[in-house]
C-alpha cells in the first residue's frame, strides 16, 4: 500500500476557505480569536520566531494539521530554519511519544513542501 503525499498548499487553501466561512457565520468569535492572536504576537519578552516554534510544538502535541501548516509558514517567515524546527520536533516527540512522532514527521514534510520547495 503506497503512502499518499499531502498537498499542504491545497490543504491550507481549503482551510482558509473554511475559516472565511466561520468568519461570516460567527464574526464575534473570530474577532475575539483575532484579538487574542494580536495580543500574543504583540508581546515583546519573547521573539516571534520562538513563539512560532512553541506553537508548532503544541500543534504537534494536539495533532492539529492546519495549525502545523500555518505555523510552519509563519516560522519560515519569522526566519526559522529547518534545523531549529528539527530541534523542536525532537522535544515534541520526547514529550508526546509515538503519536507526536507521527505528527513531527508530518511537520517536517510540511516544511519541506511549503518552505524548501518555495525557495
Amino acid at each position: 500500500m503506497g503512502t499518499t503525499i499531502m498537498d499542504w498548499n491545497s490543504y491550507l487553501d481549503d482551510m482558509k476557505g473554511n475559516l472565511r466561512e466561520m468568519h461570516k457565520s460567527a464574526p464575534e468569535t473570530m474577532k475575539g480569536f483575532g484579538a487574542l492572536e494580536k495580543g500574543v504576537t504583540s508581546g515583546t519578552a519573547t521573539d516571534h520566531k520562538t513563539k512560532e516554534l512553541v506553537a508548532l510544538g503544541i500543534a504537534i502535541g494536539l495533532r492539529c494539521e492546519p495549525c502545523i501548516g500555518f505555523h510552519v509558514k509563519a516560522l519560515a517567515k519569522a526566519g526559522g530554519t529547518r534545523e531549529e524546527l528539527c530541534d523542536i520536533l525532537g522535544v515534541a516527540v520526547q514529550m508526546g511519544g509515538g503519536p507526536a512522532l507521527m505528527y513531527a514527521s508530518k511537520t517536517l514534510a510540511a516544511w519541506d513542501q511549503l518552505v524548501t520547495e518555495q525557495a
